[in-house]
């Protein structure tokens, strides 16, 4: 990094957490009933949870509105129907997104579904990113893919994107924003997107920082003023890394 940049470590253990008889949530931002004036957000990402949901329960019928939520399912099955008519399972490598816009009810559930054995029998968790779009009050849409091949290839693959140009797996409403996942075998390298804001997270595994900050599963570091920078497998490892080239207050007027 720079001498303009820095970059915050947040421990999995930091993280706000909500617990259930049927969820297991941590928050990586002020969500629900965990409000921290000081953790609102980073860049314009604006929620990032990560939850377990046991079998036969989840989220019933909730309401959304302008905002891109991006879910991706870790292990185990979701499914999901809202109110546009879309429904499906959500499995390992495959990213949904959700775009909100003037209004969508939706509901989220570890259940059964027809085409896949096994669903809605074990615990399914999960990890959902909540970016704000360029405009409010658009049409909601729906958008998924399985990126599985792609994955497997190692490298960091870029699943969202709201710049189309860059060929991801979905779009997103927000041209200032990127999600890239990524799974590296041990001792793998991969280079960290250059952005105003960079939001990386161990979702398993662990990895080492350009400057030897180790980080494990459920750790989170936040770029400011990125500059080029690489991390490195120190076992297998699956990350999720959050580029955005505006901040919230940009975004909110406009420049």
């Amino acid at each position: 990094m720079d001498a303009t940049s820095s970059c915050r470590v947040i421990r999995s253990e930091e993280r706000a957490r909500t617990t259930t008889d049927w969820l297991e949530s941590r928050h990586s931002f002020s969500f629900g009933d965990h409000y921290d004036p000081d953790n609102t957000h980073h860049g314009v990402l604006m929620a990032f949870n990560e939850d377990v949901v046991a079998p036969g329960a989840g989220f019933d019928t909730h309401r959304h509105r302008d905002m891109e939520v991006l879910t991706w399912v870790v292990s185990g099955t979701m499914v999901h129907s809202d109110s546009a008519g879309h429904a499906g399972v959500l499995h390992p490598g495959l990213v949904q997104r959700m775009s909100a816009g003037s209004g969508t009810a939706h509901t989220e559930r570890n259940d059964p579904w027809p085409e896949r054995p096994g669903a809605g029998t074990a615990s399914a968790h999960l990890v959902q990113s909540w970016v704000i779009p360029d405009r409010p009050g658009g049409e909601p849409g729906y958008q998924q893919h399985d990126v599985t091949t792609e994955l497997d290839a190692g490298g960091l693959v870029l699943v969202a994107s709201g710049d189309p140009g860059r060929g991801a797996a979905v779009d997103i409403g927000n041209r200032d924003a990127s999600l890239h996942i990524g799974r590296l075998t041990a001792a793998a390298s991969a280079a960290l997107p250059v952005a105003r804001f960079v939001h990386l997270f161990v979702v398993t595994g662990e990895i080492r920082l350009g400057d030897g900050t180790p980080l494990t599963t459920g750790d989170t570091a936040r770029f400011t003023d990125h500059g080029t920078e690489s991390v490195t497998a120190t076992s297998d490892a699956e990350i999720m890394v959050w580029e955005m080239h505006r901040g919230l207050t940009d975004q909110m007027t406009g420049t």
